[in-house]
């Protein structure tokens, strides 16, 4: 049965990410608004979107391959967020509370999805008996 989303950690510091690189990109310099601020503000939506989703599974397995997703898309803002340190754009102090948010989300999904897994793994052994 899905469950809520929102009682989740990792989804709450995924929404904090969400508005850091929001409020990140309203600085950057307008000719970016369709490249990198684009990139950047989807990439950190679809975080927590998909760990909500996810949660609105109805087995483990579909909830951890949602999980997986969102670690990509963690994987994206980190990576733009290089490209935006090297071109300038956004103040430094800015992108470093980002690159740690971004971090810390990524080392909580790899964290959940380990758990999930043996969790399954358990679940399908004890079916199988």
């Amino acid at each position: 049965m899905p469950q809520d989303f929102h009682d989740l950690t990792v989804w709450q510091r995924a929404i904090d990410l969400t508005v850091c690189i929001y409020r990140l990109t309203q600085r950057f310099p307008k000719e970016e608004m369709y490249g990198l601020v684009s990139q950047l503000r989807r990439a950190s939506v679809s975080v927590a979107s998909n760990i909500a989703e996810g949660r609105g599974r109805l087995n483990p397995a579909e909830f951890r391959q949602f999980l997986g997703i969102a670690l990509g898309s963690t994987f994206e803002v980190q990576t733009q967020l290089v490209v935006a340190r090297r071109l300038n754009l956004g103040s430094e102090k800015a992108i470093d509370e980002a690159t740690a948010l971004g971090n810390q989300v990524s080392k909580m999904l790899t964290s959940f999805i380990q758990k999930l897994g043996s969790k399954y793994k358990s679940q399908v052994l004890i079916a199988k008996s």
